[in-house]
């Protein structure tokens, strides 16, 4: 049997801390697009991109990006989490790795809602493509999501397989290749600017890289195994 040890200092340290700031910064940099630099070039070269996007759109393309665009998908990500979170548990015989992706893929979740209800930026000045509510551009929480998830297992795969680099090279090969479609795919459909995806993909990798150094290399997380006696 086992018995999980938590080090709630290093909790505050490595978690509540680096992502409160990565909160702070994100609704920061939400508020100062939506209230300071909305007239701005900057703000209009932006907006520019989703216009190209939209009068190059095709049906192929559009069937290919709302099938991208569904890998990112609130239930695709919390059903597959759960599954995955069951399924390290089994194949690694601890917690630290199931942990570890729940927090990266809750954490951006939780940053993603707070920025988009304080910043309500509006989508691009385009045809959306699909339904969403009209101020919730940034940032793209596809985007974080699909970060957050595939790049997060991908992460778990390699330092299991790190001795075979074929198979780290596909891990992220899949890994980085499917949130950039999805990223793609949201400004294709006119639902998201680039900066929204480019802050997305940020806000990801940064729940990552949090949630690894805690529990990855550096775990607050620690199970003591208790040995019976008869």
């Amino acid at each position: 049997m086992s018995k999980m040890s938590v080090d709630f200092k290093g909790v505050t340290r490595l978690i509540l801390a680096p992502l409160a700031i990565m909160a702070a910064l994100t609704i920061g940099v939400g508020l100062l697009i939506t209230k300071v630099l909305q007239t701005t070039t900057l703000i209009a070269n932006d907006q520019g991109v989703n216009a190209q996007l939209a009068e190059g759109r095709t049906a192929q393309l559009s069937s290919i990006t709302d099938v991208l665009s569904g890998l990112s998908d609130t239930p695709v990500i919390i059903i597959a989490t759960a599954l995955l979170v069951i399924g390290f548990r089994l194949a690694f015989k601890r917690w630290n790795e199931s942990i570890f992706l729940a927090l990266a893929v809750f954490s951006q979740s939780a940053i993603f809602l707070l920025s988009t209800v304080l910043a309500e930026r509006k989508r691009p000045a385009v045809e959306h493509l699909d339904p969403a509510p009209p101020t919730s551009s940034f940032p793209s929480g596809h985007t974080s999501a699909a970060v957050a998830f595939y790049c997060g297992v991908a992460l778990v795969l390699t330092l299991h397989t790190h001795r075979f680099k074929i198979l780290n090279v596909l891990w992220w090969v899949v890994g980085l290749g499917i949130p950039l479609g999805i990223a793609y795919s949201r400004m294709y459909r006119g639902m998201h600017h680039l900066s929204d995806v480019s802050w997305g993909f940020l806000l990801g990798l940064v729940c990552i890289a949090v949630a690894a150094n805690a529990l990855l290399f550096r775990p607050v997380v620690k199970e003591r195994k208790k040995i019976l006696s008869t």
